[in-house]
């Protein structure tokens, strides 16, 4: 039986689990908080230590295993591939595995919505990315270029828009809002908003913390936020149907996976109804899996169509020891 470690490293959290040939896929996960993402500053160092920090409980637990590789989903790989590879060596030397994979969060997404198969998968959480992978191996990235450059449709970018309408509606410079009450009721004083989104460090996931609010407040007939969720999806789609154009060929199937779809209709009806008129024939479906089962298919599995985005390092030679089994250098 080959085993493997499969790790999704967001920047909320860092999840990981043991997967295995064969075996039954219901094991425990481990999660610890995530990492700001490769392309940040000293977001190599930071991933490297919340992968350890998931990894190493697992294998301390089970101290038979032997896996064969530790395959990572990560944020900011596709924007950073030297940082990608930099993750990989650093965790080479720091597990005791012979084998270290690491690819972007889109591309275990996308493995694990479809079961390692080709077609268009939509990633929406904090930010949002579609990923397409055709027939002939064509691959298309689309969007994913962070809460400031894109991500449109976005839990950040969601949010943002929500508390922009909230602000203009407090200043008088827009229509009153339900917003304004959520707002307030969330982050406090709006004069202080400003400080109030800023003061954990990672600012796009506190705004992205709003997105629900604007989508309970477009569910009970707020006009302004009816307009945000509307528009969100319209962005979603316009990724979805540019990453199918770009992979070429007939019918794709598409499917939606991430945090955000827990917004439910508010966000995903004005999607689907966005994609129905689409020139292009799509196959809506539910996703089969999560980034966490794409990162264990991919750590199983070299020979799937997402290969040539995966990053590989292994030990020089089978009799070069492994680094001993420690976590006191996880945190």
């Amino acid at each position: 039986m080959t085993a493997a470690i499969a790790v999704d490293l967001g920047k909320t959290g860092c999840r990981a689990v043991v997967r295995a040939d064969g075996a039954d896929p219901a094991r425990t996960v481990h999660e610890v908080p995530g990492a700001p993402g490769l392309a940040a500053e000293n977001g190599v160092a930071t991933a490297c230590a919340a992968v350890r920090a998931a990894v190493l409980p697992l294998l301390e637990r089970e101290p038979s295993l032997r896996p064969a590789t530790v395959c990572v989903g990560a944020a900011g790989a596709a924007a950073a591939p030297e940082a990608a590879r930099a993750l990989a060596v650093r965790l080479l030397e720091d597990l005791p595995v012979p084998e270290v994979a690491v690819t972007s969060d889109a591309v275990t997404a996308h493995a694990g919505a479809l079961g390692g198969r080709v077609g268009v998968v939509l990633a929406i959480g904090t930010g949002s990315v579609a990923v397409g992978i055709g027939d002939d191996g064509s691959y298309a990235r689309v969007d994913g270029w962070g809460p400031w450059l894109g991500d449109e449709g976005g839990g950040a970018w969601i949010g943002a828009a929500g508390l922009r309408a909230a602000l203009r509606a407090h200043d008088g410079r827009g229509p009153a809002t339900a917003l304004l009450a959520a707002a307030v009721e969330r982050f406090g004083d709006p004069d202080r908003l400003p400080s109030a989104v800023s003061r954990d460090g990672n600012q796009a996931r506190t705004i992205a913390s709003f997105a629900p609010d604007v989508a309970r407040a477009a569910a009970e007939g707020d006009a302004t936020a009816s307009a945000i969720v509307r528009d969100a999806g319209g962005a979603l789609s316009e990724a979805v149907l540019a990453a199918a154009r770009r992979i070429g060929g007939d019918a794709h199937v598409v499917t939606v996976t991430g945090g955000l779809t827990g917004l439910g209709e508010p966000l995903l009806g004005p999607l689907r109804s966005a994609l129905t008129g689409s020139p292009h024939p799509l196959k809506w479906r539910s996703p089969l899996g999560d980034p966490l089962d794409g990162a264990g298919l991919l750590a199983l599995d070299a020979s799937a169509p997402h290969e040539s985005h995966v990053t590989r390092v292994r030990r020089a030679a089978p009799n070069v020891p492994t680094p001993p089994l420690t976590s006191s250098a996880a945190v």
